[in-house]
């Protein structure tokens, strides 16, 4: 079986499309598995959802879904990110807002556990240290955990009582063997990592191969859409730097 993972969407339609294009071109996939924030910080949150959906996707809920429904409060978020959780949720429609307010904070699928922060904190932790990495293997029973919300390519390795941190280059594979793991697969539309391309995986359980890709999207027409509706500057331009 084949499962697409992305995380960290954020209302940006461009790079979705580029990515599930991606995904086509390279054999496609029997399951997507989405860990959160679907909306925030982008200019099509309404349409993020209606091309995700159709997918069926297994798909967990972040801050942001959550933030833009009404059902964590808004002082969790800096100023930008509320005025864009504010803006999203003026654009959603009664079905897209059903369906953010009842996603669940975490799945398990097969050895996988999904949330979209961390295992012990599904909605706020950011694993982004071996330290919180170190004490979140002791919050899931599986023997991988997959996570979201760093916007950033990486991996957590815990072998005899022991966390190593992977960095997850584009098309290069990781073997998941006997040794436990969190990982993210980066951000569809938001990066994090200095590098701008929209960033996702694709799980092989045949060969038990995860693998992250990055992909050229059109970065100016999202930026374009993002100035027209009024959205923060700030949020705008980090699209090109990928910070």
């Amino acid at each position: 079986m084949r499962c697409a993972v992305l995380a960290d969407i954020h209302s940006n339609l461009e790079a979705l499309t580029a990515v599930f294009r991606d995904i086509e071109v390279k054999g496609g996939a029997d399951e997507v598995w989405c860990l959160g924030d679907i909306v925030g910080y982008g200019p099509e949150p309404a349409e993020c959802i209606k091309l995700l959906r159709k997918f069926n996707p297994v798909c967990v809920a972040g801050n942001h879904d959550l933030g833009t429904v009404g059902k964590m409060e808004l002082s969790f978020f800096n100023p930008a990110a509320a005025q864009a959780c504010i803006w999203s949720a003026e654009k959603l429609g009664p079905e897209d807002l059903q369906y953010l307010e009842e996603l669940p904070q975490t799945v398990q699928k097969g050895d996988f556990l999904l949330a979209h922060g961390s295992p012990a904190s599904p909605l706020l932790e950011y694993v982004a240290s071996n330290s919180i990495a170190e004490k979140n293997f002791s919050y899931f029973d599986k023997p991988y955990c997959l996570v979201g919300h760093t916007h950033v390519p990486q991996a957590y390795k815990q072998e005899d009582d022991k966390v190593a941190s992977i960095s997850l280059s584009s098309g290069i594979g990781l073997v998941l063997k006997k040794s436990r793991l969190i990982i993210n697969p980066g951000a569809v539309g938001q990066p994090r990592d200095g590098d701008p391309r929209a960033s996702y995986a694709i799980y092989d359980s045949e060969g038990s191969i995860f693998r992250v890709y990055r992909v050229e999207y059109g970065i100016r027409a999202t930026q374009d859409k993002m100035m027209q509706a009024g959205l923060p500057v700030s949020l705008v331009t980090r699209l090109e730097v990928g910070r």
